[in-house]
Order: structure tokens, then sequence, then C-alpha cells
């Protein structure tokens, strides 16, 4: 089989359309979407994309270190390896970059991997769904996510999503339980028959998050995801314990290893699954099949995720058919897009890309354009 003969990457930021927490830089710079866009190329001109993208308001990776790891550190072990030799390619992006408590710079390393199964899909001429044996579903019904400050946005938010055809909604809460259970109740009230989950992505204290599960509960929330901050187990199962509300795990589960831990040690019901959290499809993979084997709730959502990165969580999303709607929320945030059919959201969902690889291509004039204003914007 081919190998890999050369690996560019390209800064791409993307503006968004309304306020989101998670968007917001530094002190004096302007919101953006930051992406690192990933090529690699084998020895005989077959191209595979893939996307890193970094959020530094949620993870502790830029998209400078994005562009610096691959282009010091990991693309130079990578050129010359067989495509297809995955236990290779594992070895070299897991010492290229040691982990700590679980896997090194994940994010980064899932747009490697994205552009990976993009090219090893197009030499075998094979789709997601064909290569994992899974015969999956169509379209992804998306849930509209709902990041306010007051009530009153809130309102707005609601009627902004059903005027786009969105059903659903994820509700961001954390620190202020007072102010969530308003907001979960206003929301319930304006859509009685949407299905609605929370994230506190960390925001809550031991004592709050086990004053407010069962008042989220008795609104009809049928999970809470991330109500700790990840290093807080002792909370965690005392949530569990408790058995108010599911309790979903999100960014504290990076690999298999550490969510086989959890599970045995009785920390969760399930987890929403991250595409780029954990580095990328092979590891989100592994995850939805162990939650599937063991009963456990199956959730997913996305870091803003444009464009390849979308079309990954589309495909292992769609391939292992997700029962409930998808918090993937890049089409109500970002403006613009990379490829030559962009996505866009029909009724509150989405369609699976069908074809070899991850199914999209990336138009390069838009690219380049895209990296000209990403460059004039940061003052270079």
């Amino acid at each position: 089989m081919p190998a890999i003969a050369d690996i560019q990457t390209w800064r791409v930021d993307y503006e968004p359309l309304a306020y989101f927490k998670f968007l917001e830089g530094p002190k004096g710079s302007r919101p953006v979407r930051p992406t690192v866009v990933i090529r690699i190329t084998a020895d005989d001109g077959t191209v595979g994309w893939g996307q890193s993208v970094p959020t530094p308001r949620w993870s502790y990776e830029t998209a400078e270190s994005v562009e610096s790891t691959i282009e010091n550190y990991l693309a130079p072990e990578l050129v010359g390896v067989d495509v297809l030799d995955t236990e290779r390619i594992e070895r070299v992006l897991s010492t290229g970059i040691a982990p700590s408590f679980s896997t090194g710079q994940p994010i980064c390393k899932a747009g490697l991997d994205l552009a990976l199964f993009d090219l090893t899909g197009k030499l075998l001429g094979k789709s997601a769904a064909q290569r994992w044996n899974r015969r999956g579903k169509n379209t992804i019904t998306l849930s509209w996510t709902i990041n306010v400050r007051s009530l009153s946005e809130a309102e707005q938010e609601v009627e902004n999503a059903k005027a786009r055809g969105y059903e659903h909604f994820n509700v961001k809460i954390a620190p202020d339980p007072n102010f969530d259970l308003e907001l979960c109740s206003l929301v319930r009230r304006l859509a009685p028959d949407a299905f609605i989950w929370v994230d506190a992505n960390g925001g809550y204290t031991e004592t709050d998050a086990l004053a407010v599960a069962p008042k989220l509960a008795a609104l009809g929330i049928p999970a809470l995801e991330q109500p700790l901050p990840a290093n807080r187990l002792t909370g965690y199962r005392k949530l569990k314990q408790q058995g108010a509300i599911p309790i979903l795990m999100d960014e504290g589960v990076v690999s298999w290893i550490e969510l086989n831990e959890f599970i045995q040690l009785g920390l969760l019901d399930g987890v929403a699954i991250k595409v780029a959290r954990c580095g990328g499809l092979t590891e989100a993979r592994r995850q939805v099949e162990m939650l599937l084997d063991r009963g456990l709730l199956f959730y997913a959502s996305g870091l803003t995720d444009p464009d390849v990165s979308l079309a990954a969580s589309l495909l292992l999303f769609g391939a292992y058919e997700l029962p409930i709607p998808a918090a993937l929320n890049a089409p109500q945030y970002l403006k613009g897009s990379l490829l030559q059919q962009p996505f866009f959201p029909r009724h509150g969902a989405l369609q699976v890309p069908t074809g070899a690889g991850l199914a999209v291509e990336v138009d390069e004039s838009k690219l380049l354009s895209s990296v000209a204003l990403t460059t004039s914007g940061r003052g270079s």
C-alpha cells in the first residue's frame, strides 16, 4: 500500500454568527472559531483531509500548539509510514507526544486521525459504514444550543430555533442553580414536546450539583452532562449513588481506558461522545461500542466543529444510529465553509455524507482564501 509522503497544515478561523462562550478569545481579540486544516498526501498522489478544532476556553490546546506539534513532532515521524499500518501510526501518535493522565493533545491528533481515515477510505473505496460493517441512518437530528445570559435571550433563542426548523434543545447551565432551573423551566414551557438535555461543562460545586439534580429531573430533563470538573471523581460517585438523574461525562473521558475505569468505579450512566475530544474517529468508535455493549447512554456533541470535523461526527453518529438529537452546533454558530458542498440543516437535521473516506471534498480555492483572511485578521 502507499506510504505517507507529505503532511501540510493551514490555520483557518471561522467567524461566529452569535455569542457562544467557548468562542470568546483573549481580552481585546475578536471572537473566532480557530481550526487547523490538515492534508495528508500518499506517495501515489491520494489525498486525505482532516481538521483539528482546538478550543482554548474548553481545553488546553490552541491552534498554534496544533500546528507546531504536527509540523515539528508528528509529521516527521509519520512520513514514510504505510498508510494502513494502524499499529505503527498509533504508536507514533502516542509516543511522539506522550500522554499525561490520558492521550496527549487529543484534539491535535484527531485532525491527523481524520485525514488518515479519509485517505485510507479513498484507497479502499469504502465508506465509513462499510468499513465498520454498519448499515446506519441517513440523517442526524440536531438540537439547538441555548447559551444565554438572561431569560429574555432564551425566549428569542427558542424562537430562532423554531424558525430554522429545530425542535430540540441542549442547554448550557452552571454555575447558578437558581437561574438554571428558571431557564430550563422556561425552555420546557416554550417547547413542551422537545428533547431537552443540559450540560454544565464542569461548572457546579458538588453541593450545588447534588441539590439541582433532582430538580432538573422533575422538569423532565433526561440527563445531566458534566456537572462537576473532570477530576472530582468522588463527587461523580455521589451523584451516581443519589440516582436522581442519569449522569453523563464529557471532558473527563478522552480514551477508552479511563472510560472503562470510570464505569467500573460506578461514576457515570453514559457519555456525550465528541470525536474531536478523544483523538478522532478511531478512539471515538471504541467508546461508542463500549457504551452500547454495556447498555449505557450514548449522547453526541461536538466542539462547534465545522466542515471536515463535522463530517466525521456525522459519519460516526449515523453509522451507530444515534437515538437522540445531537449537539452539533456549527451550523448554528459559524459562518462560511471550505467544502465544495457545505452542510446545511433542513428541518433541524443534517444529511450523513455518503461516499469513500469522509465523503466530503475541500475546495482548495476557498481554503486558500480563508487562510489569507485568517492571517489578515491576526494582523500578520
